[in-house]
């Protein structure tokens, strides 16, 4: 049996009776539940419909996300995130950038980068060998003037932590930036790049070995033998090229407002909804949100 999970932007009235009813009806599906008042609502289904992908298109120009799920298994025991535009808007790399005068530059790398275009480490070195002689402080007033929580990540990690689940932040980014997160949003762990200072200044370089897809993917591998469960207990978040392969092992994978390339090789995908939109897939109302 599956799920059929429709949801809007996080705000009561993005989700309409009217298309939950219609679309319920078009399905076949059961009697409709509403996870959120005018934001998220799912009925189940007892077979995946064939016209699916079309309907989904169509809700794509309503701005409203839709997703089926299995009903087995549907709650994990584990979220796996990436960091840098999932748990903030910003790209943290970019941001650096600015405060170096090279933002326009490094901001055209990255968007090829997480879009596949380019390979993942060489982009990485190329951009931070841009910050070379950037002072160190540098990192703290980022931090604190441009980088921005993403919505319903304090819900979404104290939730399943709540609900006695693990959460792992694993970024291409910089460790300087996903302990800050880590602690504030409240995650079991942080992994990431780390820059290399001397003299108070950044080298232009970061430690070996680069933490990119396959790092990720090995944070799945021993975070879940760790903990003695299956990659299948497993929720994933990103958006770029390098979440690829930690989305495609993760029992649940999804693409949130990912780039183009990165959505197309997802099934479940969150284009409008923020990171509520994974408790809603897994089957929580937002009545048991624990913030």
């Amino acid at each position: 049996m599956f799920y059929c999970v429709l949801s809007g932007r996080a705000e009561e009235g993005a989700l309409e009776a009217s298309l939950v009813e219609t679309l319920r009806n078009a399905f076949g599906g059961g009697a409709a539940r509403w996870l959120a008042a005018g934001e998220a609502a799912e009925f189940p289904l007892e077979t995946r419909p064939g016209n699916f992908e079309e309907v989904r298109a169509d809700l794509q120009e309503m701005q409203v996300d839709v997703n089926l799920v299995s009903a087995q298994g549907r709650r994990k025991r584990m979220l796996l995130a990436d960091m840098d535009s999932t748990m903030i808007r910003q790209e943290c790399i970019d941001e650096l950038a600015e405060e170096a005068g090279v933002g326009a530059h490094v901001k055209e790398i990255t968007a090829r980068a997480m879009n596949g275009e380019l390979d993942f480490e060489g982009a990485l070195t190329e951009r931070v060998g841009l910050l070379r002689d950037l002072p160190e402080s540098v990192i703290a007033k980022v931090l604190d003037e441009r980088i921005e929580l993403m919505p319903g990540g304090r819900a979404l990690v104290g939730t399943m932590r709540g609900a006695g689940g693990y959460a792992a932040l694993v970024s291409g980014g910089f460790t300087a930036f996903t302990a800050h997160v880590a602690r504030v949003l409240g995650f079991d762990e942080n992994r990431a790049n780390t820059l290399l200072v001397e003299n108070g200044r950044l080298t232009g370089d970061v430690a070996r070995p680069i933490l990119g897809r396959q790092a990720k993917v090995e944070a799945l591998e021993q975070i879940t033998a760790r903990l003695g469960i299956s990659e299948a207990d497993v929720i994933a978040v990103g958006d770029g090229a390098n979440d690829l392969g930690m989305l495609g092992r993760a029992g649940m994978g999804v693409a949130l407002h990912a780039k183009p390339s990165v959505a197309a090789e997802c099934d479940l995908r969150v284009n409008f909804g923020d990171l509520t939109a994974l408790l809603y897939v897994q089957g929580y109302s937002k009545s048991e949100f624990s913030v």
